[in-house]
């Protein structure tokens, strides 16, 4: 049932939030107030994961069990401290996404319904190079998390051999994802890249439990290394967002020492502003660090020259790339 507006006083700003005692997850009961006031708790991690970056909203204005959408241009009603940047997609065309700048940005958007946010992996000051190397484990039916934890300690070591170090949390699903800071030099092909070189040495290392196949009847019970999320225009859910599940999950950053402990649900919007309070942002010292891609892009050339491997393909709204096989699934394609 709606209820009256309240206003929340967010680091100093007034911010609006209508209807706070609609409902958004009926199996727990937690409302429009509830996911604010977690927010609110968690709001400067939350605004380390989205701070200048262009970012879509996914937004469930009549929760979880309704339609949902993503918003990526900002809306008219915009207030005027928070900024845009236009960034370009795939088919040339472009947008004026909102980058939030303070932690006002990150509730503005809760009260139009958003959960979970989607950044860019760049900045609103250059929006073509990416500054994160953002890495998904995603398992397949099968698998569960615990076989993307394995993968994950396997990157680790691989990253760590490599000159570059990462910072893992939970996807607030089943899965894992794990984000390197890079320069901002290399282009979003580059840093594709970068991902499936990452995938194959782990396809090398754990045989036959990670697979890099674009084709899902390929796949099989491994762990996905979903390299296209590196892609133009490809985005995951930020650290701390909330996720459209029953249980109202959050995406939680985490240290390496604590994966082999931690589930999914151990983090939930619930749970997750005591965590807070006690340990703060656990990846609060990453944009301190910038790592150079490199020895990646030099990885990814020995795999070609060792093992004449290429291009993989690129999600079907992309152009086709120079280079890159056919984007048709092997058994259709046999049948022709």
């Amino acid at each position: 049932m709606a209820s009256t507006a309240i206003e929340l006083d967010v680091d100093g700003r007034a911010v609006r939030l209508s209807n706070p005692d609609k409902v958004y997850f009926p199996e727990h009961g937690y409302t429009k107030r509830d996911v604010a006031e977690y927010y609110l708790a968690v709001a400067p991690g939350a605004l380390r994961g989205l701070r200048d970056r262009p970012t879509t909203l996914q937004r469930f204005p009549d929760g979880i069990e309704a339609e949902f959408f993503y918003q990526k241009r900002a809306p008219k009603s915009l207030p005027d401290w928070l900024p845009t940047a236009r960034i370009a997609f795939p088919s040339g065309r472009t947008a004026d996404e909102i980058c939030p700048t303070e932690a006002a940005a990150v509730l503005w958007a809760v009260n139009l319904g958003c959960l979970t946010f989607h950044p860019w992996p760049v900045r609103r000051t250059d929006t073509e190079h990416p500054d994160e190397l953002r890495i998904d484990l995603d398992p397949q039916p099968g698998t569960d998390f615990a076989d993307a934890v394995r993968a994950a300690h396997e990157l680790r070591a691989v990253l760590e051999e490599h000159g570059l170090r990462g910072w893992p949390k939970t996807s607030g699903g089943r899965g894992l994802h794990v984000y390197v800071p890079i320069v901002p030099e290399w282009t979003f092909a580059d840093c594709r890249h970068a991902v499936i070189a990452l995938g194959r040495e782990l396809e090398r290392r754990m045989p036959g439990k990670v697979t890099t196949n674009w084709w899902k009847e390929e796949r099989g019970e491994r762990i996905f290394v979903d390299y296209n999320q590196m892609a133009r225009d490809r985005t995951i859910a930020s650290p701390y967002s909330v996720r459209p599940r029953p249980e109202a999950t959050v995406s939680a950053p985490l240290r390496w020492e604590e994966l082999d402990q931690a589930t999914p649900l151990d983090f939930t919007i619930r749970t997750m502003p005591a965590r807070y309070a006690e340990l703060g942002d656990l990846h609060a010292d990453l944009p301190d660090h910038a790592f150079r891609l490199d020895p990646l892009l030099e990885l990814a050339d020995r795999q070609a020259a060792d093992h004449g491997v290429g291009d993989l393909p690129y999600p079907p709204d992309h152009p086709k790339a120079e280079g890159e096989p056919p984007r048709v699934q092997p058994s259709r394609a046999r049948k022709h």
